[in-house]
């Protein structure tokens, strides 16, 4: 059983190692077809805004996942930056995430939900957190995932998103990875007044921290963004730490927006994911991490 377990372990590393070496640095140029021979799955769910199409990962038949007993399998939520945001499901899996899980040929071994967000929407937005929510309980239902095990992460647009769906959901998911993300939406996203999560005349931060409360938070962002000022991520990160919330903070020295593109290509990312559970994090959840030249 041990040997077994050692094996498996070894195996569902490796295939992230790899994915990494192949999607680093190639975001932008790596386009694929999500299909079924590698685990991807479409799916459609149906929205007061309309349909919602999206894809759904999940290991092909044979992969070694943390769970060799098949007990029920962890789920990552990506949340996909601005210039994703459609309606085709397809575009979700094409920057980010979605190619590093690709580049392992369904040996990732994880659920990955992919929902999409709506033209000129912001996954800050109650419906459109929604909508990731119905994602999930397609992924939880139909794919034998483990509620206790969801993790949250995106990039850009999408690192807000981590941060507000964790506060509108709160107690729901086991740990966040927002990158290049911020708590303050930029200048022409209106959230609306009714059930507002954040007062955004007064220190966001602050707020956002204490709506996270122990959720663990690994924080990534490059110190050379152009776009989402890395002071941004550091704000959260120190607002996190004077909560006494769990928090770690990787800031990427050389990288500009694309910090995804390092950060997925992390095993200690996803290896830290599995230690978290619901309202079990590990003891070394706001531990701090490797500095990025170690990693």
């Amino acid at each position: 059983m041990g040997t077994q377990r050692k094996t498996a372990g070894r195996s569902w590393l490796q295939a992230i190692a790899v994915g990494g070496l192949l999607f680093s640095g190639a975001c932008s140029r790596l386009a694929f077809v999500p299909d079924s021979q590698h685990g991807f799955s479409a799916h459609v769910t149906t929205t007061a805004r309309g349909s919602h199409r999206f894809y759904i990962y999940h290991p092909q038949p044979g992969a070694q996942t943390p769970d060799p007993l098949g007990q029920k399998l962890p789920v990552i939520v990506y949340l996909h930056g601005g210039g994703e945001r459609g309606s085709d499901g397809v575009m979700a899996t094409q920057v980010g995430l979605g190619p590093a899980v690709q580049a392992t040929l369904g040996f990732f071994p994880f659920l990955v939900v992919f929902p999409q967000c709506d033209p000129q929407s912001f996954w800050a937005l109650p419906e459109m957190a929604e909508r990731a929510m119905d994602a999930i309980e397609v992924a939880l239902r139909e794919y034998n995932g483990d509620p206790d095990r969801i993790y949250v992460t995106g990039n850009s647009m999408g690192g807000f998103g981590t941060y507000y769906l964790a506060a509108r959901y709160p107690g729901r998911f086991a740990a966040l990875a927002p990158i290049c993300g911020g708590v303050k939406p930029p200048p022409w996203v209106r959230l609306p007044k009714e059930g507002a999560l954040l007062d955004l005349s007064r220190d966001p931060y602050s707020q956002m921290a204490a709506k996270l409360g122990q959720t663990p938070v690994w924080i990534f962002h490059g110190r050379r963004d152009p776009m989402v000022p890395v002071a941004m991520s550091r704000k959260m990160h120190a607002a996190l730490q004077q909560a006494g919330g769990l928090v770690r903070y990787t800031e990427w020295p050389s990288t500009g927006h694309a910090a995804e593109e390092p950060t997925y290509a992390l095993p200690e990312l996803f290896q830290w994911f599995l230690r978290q559970r619901r309202g079990q994090p590990s003891p070394d959840a706001g531990a701090p991490p490797p500095p990025p030249a170690a990693l």
